[in-house]
């Protein structure tokens, strides 16, 4: 292995998971002068930064190569991701590898990746396996799904690896998860780095779908192992840029024509999940927040900039694109009888529809 890895690994608050994870990364098999660990602290509160230093001083004196940036406020999983990719690109490496806080790696992780994306220079991102730390025979995903709407996620979450037969020469996904993924940093000259409007959430979802317009593959390394930390988050924090981001994205990726085609369906289904929203889950204000954004001239203003180089660097067409996409949502950690048996079928048929409609 001769390619040069910046394993970037963004921590907020991450003392806890500091010690095991970097152990883990001390084990690593991959060539020690070939890859360096990149470490961008999002303004912890706790005693992050502490341990990180001597967490450092430590991977320095075992002949690993290290970098750490604090910075003075919380930039988001995008804008600290971003920092490392912009180092792994300035001082000329092959691949970045982003890297959650919350895992622990096999030993041989980097290598497989590398060798998966080594196949074919189109290959411009590579997701290890995610499994889950406490339950190493559960996944936690092994490659993500987008739906046509907009929404995400995990595929395989919550069943075990042994259902599954993977191709060890690596197989095709959607789109890579943020947690444990390597990227072609040619690739990102070209396409551009993480979207910085969506400061956390959905960041994946745009990266690997403006890989697959532009020409590139997103593939699977199942012999790359990461464990995750996994803990599912019902913030409402979170709510706000999910519901948010999706939009964002969707608006930004989709030629004009396919919007206007798609948006009866996201209109139903916003009006499907009003109840929901606005009576069950108790995040109704940052629903509400969520659309306020789109009133605003300069949010829109950001998309049309952002859909301009987008659709300058598209290769394939949304009728292609729309082939990856699915028309369910399967979300393991909580089952909504509103999605499994309204939602899940009325969109299902929608886009059997659409990708007959679609033919640009």
């Amino acid at each position: 292995m001769d390619k040069r890895v910046a394993v970037i690994i963004v921590t907020f608050n991450a003392s806890k998971y500091l010690g095991e994870l970097f152990s883990s990364l001390q084990k690593l098999n991959y060539p020690r002068d070939k890859f360096e660990i990149v470490v961008v602290d999002n303004a912890s509160t706790d005693d992050t930064w502490e341990n990180l230093k001597s967490q450092i001083s430590n991977l320095k004196k075992n002949g690993l190569q290290a970098t750490s940036y604090k910075l003075q406020a919380n930039s988001g999983f995008v804008g600290g991701n971003n920092i490392g990719l912009q180092y792994a690109i300035e001082n000329n490496f092959d691949y970045a590898y982003m890297l959650n806080q919350d895992t622990v790696v096999d030993s041989n992780f980097l290598n497989e990746v590398v060798r998966v994306a080594e196949r074919d220079e189109k290959i411009s991102a590579v997701q290890s396996l995610l499994l889950l730390y406490d339950k190493k025979d559960i996944i936690n995903g092994y490659g993500n799904q987008i739906h046509y709407l907009g929404l995400a996620y995990a595929g395989g979450n919550g069943k075990k690896v042994s259902s599954f037969k993977f191709q060890v020469s690596g197989q095709e996904i959607t789109y890579p998860s943020g947690a444990g993924v390597l990227l072609r940093c040619e690739t990102l000259k070209r396409i551009g780095l993480l979207n910085p409007d969506l400061f956390m959430y959905h960041e994946d979802v745009d990266l690997g779908w403006r890989m697959w317009l532009a020409g590139y593959k997103v593939m699977l390394a199942p012999q790359s192992i990461v464990y995750h930390k996994y803990e599912f988050s019902r913030s409402i924090r979170k709510y706000y840029f999910m519901e948010r981001n999706r939009l964002i994205v969707v608006f930004e990726n989709y030629k004009i024509g396919t919007l206007a085609i798609i948006f009866p369906a996201l209109f139903i289904m916003e009006v499907m999940l009003f109840p929901y929203t606005f009576l069950v889950s108790g995040f109704w204000k940052e629903k509400l927040k969520a659309y306020i954004y789109f009133f605003k001239p300069d949010s829109w203003k950001r998309i049309f900039e952002a859909r301009k180089k987008i659709q300058s660097l598209r290769r394939i067409s949304d009728r292609e694109i729309m082939k990856k996409f699915v028309g369910v949502v399967e979300f393991q950690e909580k089952t909504n009888p509103l999605v499994k048996y309204v939602f899940n079928p009325i969109f299902y048929i929608y886009l059997k529809a659409i990708r007959i409609i679609v033919v640009w």
